[in-house]
């Protein structure tokens, strides 16, 4: 990795843009400790995908990590969103938190949608701007070209282009630059280890910042996409989004320390550590929610005749950890009297606790399963 050059800064007048090196060419890699990160990474990885596989019905918890990735993709940028309030309906957030908590339903939204997406579509362009133009729909930056590669200028940090941390390539060279990013995502001319490649996909995407808005977040939620396509992981349960919230200002520091002084090993170090303890962390998760699967399971079976409206009570829990009593006599079919009985039963079994409503009646959480995300 001696060799690698970042890019050279071009004169614009009234400012130096970026012009990234293309990265879709040969890579020799002789850093022993990147290559011993890489090894535990891969092992790491490895294991997170094994550990998926033997979890019955694991669809069932994967949408509540999709929730945790975009409560903390979105606090990167500044959003405000708690993944108590993400579960909750628009007319029950505050008036001040709503547009937030938009961005964060459209996260949601958009990384579902790429992996949908992913059984037609290849890691590329056109699934990187589908994804943006989901992102976008309807919140904050809407007007800023969803789905569209930006026809000009952008920034990072500061006011103005004058005085701005960083300023990404020309609108005019983004075409080139993305089309040489996706041909490295698939090239089999020039092989690199996964785990590396997807590092430095990321890195060259946020240095060309393609979009007007919402760079960082498809930049994140694009690290899933490309590990779920090349079969890395069969479900989409790793995101490194909360490794990169906790380490935020070495995050910012390594992509621009690749950028002034070529030091692109650092970040391959960091990503590499960030794979590692995630998958690490993601393992534990499951664990965590395998004991307490079983436990609920115990309580439930006291239910007697109600245990199969408690299973399906629970199984709708387990996807969003918030629920009312509309929502149970839909999912059981029972009366509304029959629906208070079984509530009032889950609060006794402790599985389920009232919390505070907006506007629409008593909600109840399973406090239990959501405090394994929050930690």
């Amino acid at each position: 990795m001696d060799a690698f050059k970042a890019g050279l800064y071009i004169n614009q007048g009234t400012h130096k843009s970026f012009e990234p090196e293309k990265i879709n060419r040969q890579w020799q890699l002789n850093n022993m400790e990147l290559i011993d990160l890489l090894s535990r990474a891969d092992r790491q990885i490895g294991r997170l995908d094994m550990y998926s596989e033997y979890i019955p019905n694991i669809d069932l918890f994967i949408s509540m990590h999709v929730l945790k990735e975009a409560t903390q993709s979105s606090k990167i940028e500044g959003t405000k969103t708690e993944i108590e309030e993400a579960l909750l309906d628009r007319e029950d957030v505050i008036e001040e938190k709503r547009d937030d908590w938009e961005e964060v339903q459209n996260y949601i939204k958009a990384l579902n949608s790429a992996i949908h997406n992913l059984e037609e579509l290849p890691f590329s362009s056109r699934l990187i701007k589908l994804t943006h133009k989901q992102l976008l729909s309807g919140v904050r930056g809407e007007h800023k070209l969803p789905g569209e590669f930006r026809k000009s200028q952008n920034w990072i940090g500061g006011a103005s282009l004058r005085d701005a941390v960083f300023v990404p390539p020309i609108h005019t060279s983004i075409n080139e630059l993305m089309s040489d990013l996706e041909k490295f995502a698939h090239s089999y001319e020039y092989y690199f280890p996964d785990l590396l490649k997807i590092a430095l996909i990321h890195y060259q995407f946020e240095t060309i910042h393609p979009f007007l808005d919402g760079n960082g977040r498809v930049g994140r939620l694009m690290i899933t996409l490309y590990l779920v396509e090349k079969g890395i992981l069969k479900k989409p349960v790793l995101y490194l989004s909360d490794f990169f919230e906790r380490n935020r200002m070495l995050y910012y520091e390594n992509l621009m320390n690749a950028r002034l002084n070529n030091n692109i090993e650092q970040w391959f170090k960091f990503f590499l550590v960030g794979i590692t303890e995630t998958a690490k962390s993601s393992i534990n998760t499951f664990d965590k929610i395998l004991r307490l699967q079983k436990k609920t399971n115990e309580k439930l079976n006291s239910l007697g005749g109600r245990q199969s409206n408690g299973y399906k009570v629970i199984e709708q829990l387990y996807q969003k950890p918030l629920i009312d009593a509309a929502k149970i006599k839909d999912l059981t079919e029972l009366s509304y009297p029959t629906v208070y009985k079984l509530i009032e039963e889950l609060e006794g079994l402790q599985i389920i606790k009232e919390t505070k409503g907006r506007g629409r009646g008593k909600q109840y959480i399973f406090d239990e399963y959501l405090e394994i995300f929050r930690s």
